[in-house]
């Protein structure tokens, strides 16, 4: 008799579990709606002092069929796309530089503003390089002249500034951080210029070596205790720099992968480490995809397409339409914006408001087209635009005034703010359409079910109007050079 009572009680609670889980499964079924949800809209806007401010909480009323007179953002959380990897900038030796010449209590503040999911923008991911960049105070490496054997590989150099701030970064992260690393030059021996810097070309004969050498990274920064998430092949392959640079052609990146380094990877069990190719332009970004991803035997090592947006530079401007075919023809790779910045720095200019509107472009545009984790450059900089060793000094969302201490944020930090901090990762871009072009959107489910709409206005006028889901709108106005970010919950 005890026997039975304990089956049946074993049965019912079965029973129980299964209604629930049931119940879940249709309510995740069910069609999305705006009733009974409120909208807090955040709001960074020129001519003001909002940035990233709650600036009011709207509520929805039936809207059955808006009116062509009227503008509408029109949201549809049942059509989903690509997963949020993360967005972030980068950890070069120029930043850590310059933290470790900040007072402690701004050390603070930057880490806080830049990595912390509620008090900052929540920053997720991180790029930094293998060896020196342009963003180094000098050029240096990990090892001897003529070491193809790789045993005087040692990164000591980091070890002063630019390791201590990536724990640092990571810590203030939470103790997580997707962090990729991309080499700007094979030291000049390998090369067909026998220089780092102005371009050349790796010699065959180091093709293993150099392959190798990448291996070797990871596991002493992983040794180091900083995990690494994924690589790139090289920096900008096709632009010979007064820098540290190298060319490959789309033939020479993809032979590289399928015959070394792919390989390389494998035998050393580092088949999880994230793939990217070309980081470069987006001007010549389907050719190079193409050439490489045609390929299976390479295209099995490949994980994304990384992209710059420096197209710009030939008057070109961004051509996000290079991204959006990319995306369409090789649907089962990534796409990840791996570098940009505002060139050609000027003191006076940090309050430029164009500064963000060109991230706010880009960003837009670039999740549209299906990018799913999005790199700014340096995440600080110093009052000149860097240190930089050629001097190519830029824009950073964020600048350290190194003769007083200060931090200096501009409009940029609010900008990339209004994505990084309000769509989380594995958040599902959704539909999110303006039904007039002087406004752009992009909208986002995160895991906890809220929505996050990012709504640019880049013109010289207010624009009225409403956020329609699913016969449901909320009324509010998109202010003359603005960003807002409207989070549905």
């Amino acid at each position: 008799m005890k026997r039975k009572f304990i089956s049946l009680s074993i049965a019912s609670a079965c029973l129980v579990l299964a209604a629930a889980n049931l119940a879940n499964a249709q309510r995740k079924h069910l069609p999305y709606s705006a009733a009974n949800k409120s909208v807090k809209v955040y709001v960074t806007a020129k001519g003001t002092d909002d940035r990233m401010k709650q600036t009011e909480t709207l509520t929805f009323k039936s809207s059955p069929q808006p009116v062509e007179t009227e503008v509408a953002i029109f949201v549809d959380p049942s059509k989903t796309f690509q997963t949020m990897l993360g967005i972030g900038g980068a950890l070069t030796d120029a930043s850590a530089e310059i933290f470790y010449k900040l007072p402690k209590d701004k050390q603070k503040e930057l880490l806080t503003a830049y990595y912390d999911k509620e008090k900052g923008i929540g920053y997720t991911i991180g790029r930094t390089s293998i060896a020196s960049s342009d963003f180094s105070s000098g050029t240096y490496g990990y090892i001897k002249d003529n070491d193809v054997s790789l045993k005087s590989f040692d990164v000591s150099h980091d070890k002063q500034y630019r390791i201590p701030f990536i724990k640092e970064v990571t810590k203030a992260a939470g103790g997580k951080l997707t962090l990729f690393a991309t080499p700007w030059s094979p030291p000049g021996w390998m090369k067909s210029n026998g220089d780092v810097l102005h371009g050349g070309k790796l010699l065959a004969k180091y093709d293993q070596p150099w392959a190798n050498f990448y291996i070797k990274f990871i596991q002493t920064y992983e040794k180091l205790g900083i995990p690494i998430w994924g690589l790139s092949v090289q920096n900008e392959p096709m632009a010979t720099q007064t820098w540290e640079s190298c060319l490959y052609t789309a033939e020479d990146e993809r032979d590289f992968i399928k015959n070394f380094l792919g390989p390389a990877l494998y035998k050393a069990g580092m088949q999880s480490k994230k793939l990217i190719i070309w980081d470069h332009n987006r001007d010549l970004l389907y050719q190079r995809a193409s050439t490489i991803l045609e390929d299976p035997a390479t295209a099995k090592y490949v994980w994304g397409i990384g992209f710059h947006w420096y197209e710009t530079w030939t008057g070109a401007g961004m051509d996000f339409e290079s991204t959006r075919l990319v995306n369409k023809a090789f649907p089962d790779k990534n796409l990840i914006f791996t570098e940009g910045c505002v060139e050609k720095f000027d003191f006076n200019r940090l309050n430029d408001w164009s500064l963000g509107e060109r991230y706010g472009l880009s960003m837009i545009n670039d999740f549209n087209a299906g990018t799913v984790g999005w790199t700014d450059w340096n995440v600080l900089l110093d009052e000149k635009g860097g240190p930089n060793h050629v001097g190519n000094f830029c824009f950073a969302p964020v600048h350290a005034d190194t003769r007083n201490g200060s931090l200096i944020y501009t409009n940029s930090y609010y900008y990339l703010g209004h994505f990084s901090k309000f769509i989380q990762p594995g958040a599902k871009r959704i539909v999110s359409a303006a039904s007039r072009d002087k406004l752009l959107t992009t909208a986002y489910i995160n895991p906890d079910g809220k929505l996050a709409v990012v709504v640019m206005n880049g013109g010289d006028e207010n624009i009225d109007y409403s956020l329609w889901i699913k016969g449901k709108a909320a009324k509010t106005t998109a202010l003359a050079h603005s960003i807002a970010t409207l989070v549905v919950e």
